[in-house]
């Protein structure tokens, strides 16, 4: 899930996403952040709250595993405290961390972050995969949140593989193409194709309306696709050389100098706004963001969505759950993350917002919900997700990940989108707070 940012639903997704990240990965609802259990002794009315603290939509709550949780556990009391960005999430739970108080219970760690948290902060996390059946998770998810002494610091919940969700009213309005698979086969295998189609579809645009909502979410769904982002495979720092990177970086050009786009920084107010009002035709959806859309656009935009094969396979977002060492409960939070996490869990939540689980197990049966698959129009959701997740690129990550991505998303890109400045410049911005992270 849950913001690009998951998440961001929950990609970037991932969503950007989450979810979908997923992701990505995703974004969700209002703040709620009001501290952990660890700042008032943990005890309602004679049981044990364990705070679980999230970014974006995670749909813990929303698939009543909270309720059944403690309906199993009459003696646990849970409250999730949700904020809705990675980018203010991460650097407060870093703060706590270091303080070794304030954390949550069971703490949301989002893929963007996980190496950071497993390089320089595995002290300050239990060792959650002890006594779990680690075959469970994708081997690639499990080794991401694992330190190389084998102290496992996260347990995966979501990944964040790639589609495209488009407005197929809107595509129609402007003289293009509505059917999933023609789209689909319109754009494989380059996101340039995608583009293509945008100056298309801006030719008989419905008035108001964009064919993307951003370009970040277009560079985050073509770096998704590359193997090699901002380091290598042996640890090394290669933001400014990476192919990848720079091939994203060029695609997402050609969308911010363009009118294709509606300008938006994905997981703010105006976005969400966007979704609800139908001002863009496109995004770039991990399938944490699944859950996202349909909450944002409302009914008003059931059966307008439909949901296509992405340009390639890739992940935005996912994300991890583990338990500080600060927490006061710490037996307790355990066994409710590994609860979380289980295959069982994991499918109940795609049910209900189709989050992709990083547990193998669960994919024969999953099934989204019904009113979500008529949201999508009848969308092979399963399929789609399932078949990008089976040939996703292993990408190496690094312990700046994440505010790499902000740099280069929230500054450089946004530099050429909103403020009109040329591709250099906007790329020598995003340089220069890169290099103010790095330390050079």
């Amino acid at each position: 899930m849950r913001t690009s940012i998951r998440g961001s639903r929950r990609l970037g997704a991932l969503v950007a996403v989450a979810a979908l990240t997923t992701g990505l990965l995703a974004g969700c609802a209002d703040d709620s952040d009001n501290g952990s259990s660890n700042a008032d002794g943990g005890n309602a009315g004679g049981k044990t709250t364990l705070t679980v603290g999230t970014f974006g939509v995670f749909g813990y709550k929303q698939a009543g595993l909270y309720d059944a949780y403690m309906k199993l556990h009459p003696d646990i009391n849970i409250k999730e405290n949700v904020t809705t960005r990675t980018d203010v999430y991460w650097p407060k739970v870093l703060t706590r961390l270091q303080a070794g108080s304030g954390t949550d219970d069971v703490q949301a760690i989002e893929v963007g972050n996980i190496t950071e948290a497993v390089q320089t902060q595995a002290d300050k996390f239990v060792d959650i995969g002890k006594d779990v059946d680690k075959s469970q998770w994708l081997d690639w998810k499990l080794a991401q949140a694992t330190t190389k002494d084998g102290k496992t610091i996260g347990l995966g919940t979501d990944i964040g593989p790639m589609a495209v969700c488009y407005r197929k009213d809107l595509f129609q309005k402007a003289g293009l193409e509505t059917d999933r698979n023609k789209l689909a086969a319109q754009w494989k295998g380059d996101w340039a194709k995608y583009v293509d189609l945008g100056k298309e579809y801006m030719k008989k645009a419905p008035k108001g309306t964009k064919f993307v909502d951003s370009a970040a979410s277009v560079y985050n769904a073509a770096l998704g696709g590359e193997s090699e982002a901002y380091y290598d495979k042996d640890g090394n720092v290669v933001w400014d050389k990476s192919p990848g990177v720079k091939k994203a970086w060029n695609v997402a050009m050609s969308v911010a100098t363009s009118d294709m786009s509606a300008k938006l920084k994905q997981f703010d107010p105006t976005w969400d706004q966007g979704y609800a009002n139908g001002t863009f035709a496109t995004v770039a959806c991990p399938a944490w963001m699944i859950g996202y859309i349909e909450q944002k656009s409302g009914a008003s935009g059931k059966g307008k969505w439909d949901v296509a094969a992405a340009p390639t396979a890739a992940n935005w977002g996912g994300s991890f759950l583990g338990v500080p060492t600060a927490s006061k409960h710490q037996k307790e939070a355990i066994a409710l993350a590994k609860w979380l996490t289980a295959p069982e869990q994991q499918a109940k939540v795609f049910a209900k917002q189709a989050s992709f689980p990083s547990t193998p197990s669960a994919y024969a049966g999953l099934k989204p919900a019904a009113d979500t698959t008529a949201y999508f129009s009848g969308a092979p959701i399963t399929q789609i997700f399932s078949e990008s997740a089976k040939t996703i690129p292993t990408q190496f990550h690094g312990p700046k990940d994440q505010p790499i991505l902000g740099a280069i998303t929230d500054v450089g890109i946004l530099q050429v989108e909103q403020k009109g400045k040329s591709p250099s410049q906007g790329w020598d911005a995003a340089a220069k707070e890169i290099k103010d992270v790095l330390g050079q």
